[in-house]
């Protein structure tokens, strides 16, 4: 029996297998001195569950994909004006992807500006859940997400 994996050492693992064709990196970052490991180890996406301008700039400095997470409008302007390259809805379970859709049509600048990628994590999977499971959920979110771009297109 092997001894757990750190998230440094499955970070620095993911990096070298997949890092040139996708994004590695933590979630649930909550200083900057854990972003400056992720990206030390070669994470290049640092998620977290709140806003926060040191994090921000600190990931921003490495030259990472920030994904800070949002409830509400004030949040998801706030991560926007400090530089977020996506927003993460957190919880989406408890915000639905109707109030999602709402709070995108008021960021329908940002989506005119090329925002495209809204994260979304436990809503979709959830340790232990199958492929097909996660699957059978994506549809939904999809629809939300296309809804709210065309109902912000005008």
């Amino acid at each position: 029996m092997s001894d757990p994996v750190s998230w440094p050492q499955a970070t620095e693992r993911l990096g070298r297998r997949f890092g040139k064709d996708c994004l590695i990196g933590a979630g649930t970052v909550l200083s900057a001195a854990d972003c400056a490991r992720v990206a030390d180890i070669g994470g290049r996406l640092m998620a977290d569950p709140n806003v926060d301008a040191d994090v921000l700039a600190m990931a921003q400095a490495r030259r990472m994909v920030t994904m800070p997470g949002v409830f509400t409008l004030t949040e998801a302007l706030l991560a926007v004006r400090r530089g977020a390259s996506a927003l993460k809805f957190f919880p989406a379970s408890i915000l639905r992807p109707s109030g999602i859709a709402a709070q995108l049509a008021v960021l329908a600048a940002y989506v005119a500006a090329g925002i495209r990628v809204f994260g979304l994590g436990s809503s979709l999977y959830r340790p232990g859940m199958t492929a097909a499971e996660v699957r059978e959920r994506v549809p939904a979110s999809v629809r939300a997400y296309d809804q709210a771009l065309t109902e912000a297109a005008g």
